[in-house]
């Protein structure tokens, strides 16, 4: 195919050649590299061999609790029911709660759920000012005094916000301390399945 010039510009049919290959180029690319790397998904396996393959967060929460996507599918496809980690019915019943904590400078304090094992929340914290040092911990039942698991720490911090599920019975919950020189109030939002929000 010659090449164009200004005195030869390109036919119809060059211009149609040319869109063509370009949308298959484009389509490869997006269906073997694309797709696998940022989407977690791999129709033809190129991009494991690559190794650019980076699976979805679905993907990983089912491989990491265990469960198989597709024969679920499958199960629901002939009419039976599939079995699935899904529903997790609670004994305890639903509540939310919102409390909050003001701190001068130098104060700690906390506020903290008592929760049985496998009893799950969700939260959102704020604090005013330039922030707070924060610990996310648990103190269980039967531990020796003082003794807590330590679940995230940060320094000057203004907010939290996530879920939890609890490993044990106990107290889980926030230890703040105010190292700024002047007062903060926190602000604590919690929902889920849980007995009570308290401060020690």
């Amino acid at each position: 195919m010659p090449a164009p010039t200004s005195s030869n510009p390109p036919s119809s049919v060059q211009l149609i050649w040319a869109t063509l290959l370009a949308v298959t180029i484009a389509a490869v690319v997006l269906v073997t590299a694309v797709l696998p790397a940022e989407y977690g998904i791999d129709p033809t396996g190129i991009g494991q061999v690559l190794g650019i393959y980076r699976p979805s967060a679905i993907a990983e929460a089912n491989a990491a609790a265990g469960v198989d996507a597709e024969p679920a599918q499958a199960a629901l496809a002939d009419g039976a029911p599939a079995t699935s980690t899904a529903l997790r019915p609670s004994a305890t019943p639903y509540r939310s709660d919102e409390m909050t904590l003001t701190l001068q400078s130098g104060e700690g304090g906390e506020i903290k759920a008592a929760m049985q094992p496998g009893e799950r929340l969700v939260f959102s914290w704020t604090s005013t000012g330039a922030g707070v040092d924060v610990d996310m911990h648990s103190e269980f039942v039967g531990a020796r005094a003082g003794e807590s698991r330590s679940y995230s720490k940060g320094e000057l911090q203004t907010g939290g916000h996530g879920a939890f599920e609890a490993p044990a019975a106990g107290n889980h919950g926030w230890f703040w301390q105010n190292l700024t020189d002047d007062p903060v109030t926190i602000t604590v939002k919690v929902s889920g399945f849980y007995e009570k929000l308290f401060k020690p």
